[in-house]
């Protein structure tokens, strides 16, 4: 179990503390929600949870079996629903393998497979392309 601790600082501001590390981070409502988007908003993390956790756990797959993903790169775009209810409607990934990799389906299950991709709502939609070099 983690302890996350957040604190309303004003101004749609909040800060956030890891319990186990201590580590910290700011959010910000979104411009296009009443604030200045000087930071993550909250709907921004779940986008970087997802692309973060899919490269998780394609490292730990890739570090049992010898497999070097440095320089794997992930970008996830975030698109929120144009009526109400305000939520997220999509969030679109791509993953840029490394240079020289030779094509790995278990590392692209891996990825689809992640705790996060496998916890958010079946109305969000989550494309995943894999672009392979």
């Amino acid at each position: 179990m983690v302890k996350v601790s957040i604190e309303y600082t004003g101004g749609l501001h909040c800060s956030a503390q890891h319990g186990p590390s201590g580590a910290t981070l700011e959010t910000d409502a979104p411009v296009d929600n009443h604030g200045k988007g000087e930071s993550f908003s909250p709907t921004d993390l779940v986008a970087t949870a997802l692309g973060s956790c899919m490269a998780t756990v394609m490292g730990i797959y890739a570090e049992r079996k010898g497999i070097d993903l440095r320089g794997m790169r992930i970008e996830v775009t975030k698109e929120m629903t144009q009526s109400a209810p305000r939520r997220i409607a999509r969030l679109a990934t791509t993953i840029q393998m490394p240079a020289g990799l030779a094509k790995e389906p278990a590392l692209e299950h891996a990825a689809l497979t992640c705790p996060v991709h496998q916890s958010l709502h079946p109305e969000v939609e989550k494309p995943v392309e894999f672009h392979w070099a």
